[in-house]
């Protein structure tokens, strides 16, 4: 039986699963958000489809995909896949949705798991545990299996703090007691296809890395590795007031965040289990 893949989103982290999914004897379809990246990624040898939320998606795009994988992030009006794309979703037999960590809301820099409570702070974190929700309700209708994939902030080739430092964007604001997670792509792939198989019901998982730590401290390690002197550590307080709302949001929440459970059920060894090995990784490797 051929196994394929239909994912709603082929950005950062959906082109990546996109692409090991492929490369593991998955046919694999998609949608992106313009007419050019869709040429070049049918180019590369992935079926895409211009989708912008607006506009019903033609049934002949989904075809005959048995799994299906949202990474659209959801906005007032929800999301798009499953306002526009209902009855093509009922068709699927394991449905997949990219949500945050954010849903449990700030912690304090305490360490939240899938037994958690959610409790959203931030608008876009309680539009996602609502879109998780209405996942979730799909996933009842259609009888398929579901996986929602929490996640932290997300890094990778061409999207690390090694670009920010390159870029002379990098500050080091200390605020006491700030802990962040952080996974990279390649993991995120790695955990999102070893579920698509998995022989178990579906579930929630959180895909990060081992070690949580302030981005002060990923400021510093991606400076050494680059040998660029480290910046100055910069108070909360005198940094708050010149970042922009979104950035002051992130600082607002604290947590760490555990993997236990992607490693127990679904096998996951994460190939950078620390900021320290992705980044080192992304530095050394060939540039494309």
């Amino acid at each position: 039986m051929t196994k394929s893949l239909f994912v709603f989103g082929l950005g950062y982290s959906g082109l990546e699963i996109a692409q090991l999914a492929e490369a593991q004897g998955w046919v694999v379809a998609g949608t992106c958000r313009s007419a050019e990246k869709a040429a070049g990624l049918r180019a590369g040898g992935i079926e895409a489809h211009v989708f912008d939320g607006t506009a019903l998606l033609p049934a002949a795009a989904f075809g005959n995909s048995s799994h299906v994988l949202c990474t659209i992030a959801p906005g007032r009006a929800g999301d798009p896949a499953l306002r526009l794309a209902a009855p093509l979703l009922k068709q699927a037999q394991w449905l997949g949705y990219l949500s945050t960590t954010g849903v449990y809301g700030d912690r304090g820099g305490g360490w939240v798991d899938e037994d958690t409570p959610p409790n959203p702070g931030q608008p876009r974190s309680i539009e996602r545990l609502a879109t998780e929700h209405g996942w979730q309700a799909m996933a009842l209708e259609a009888g398929a299996k579901l996986d929602i994939f929490r996640l932290p902030g997300i890094y990778g080739p061409g999207r690390s703090t090694l670009d920010q430092v390159k870029a002379g964007t990098a500050r080091r604001i200390d605020k006491p007691g700030q802990f962040f997670s952080r996974a990279h792509v390649a993991d995120i792939a790695a955990t999102v296809v070893a579920a698509m198989t998995a022989p178990r019901p579906g579930g929630i998982y959180n895909v990060a890395d081992d070690l949580p730590v302030s981005a002060g401290e990923v400021v510093a390690f991606a400076c050494e590795l680059l040998g660029r002197p480290v910046p100055p550590s910069i108070p909360w307080e005198e940094a708050a007031p010149s970042m922009s709302e979104m950035a002051r949001s992130f600082y607002a929440e604290s947590r760490r965040v555990r993997n236990d459970k992607i490693k127990h059920e679904l096998g996951v060894v994460l190939r950078y289990p620390t900021y320290r090995e992705g980044l080192t990784a992304i530095l050394k490797a060939p540039r494309p």
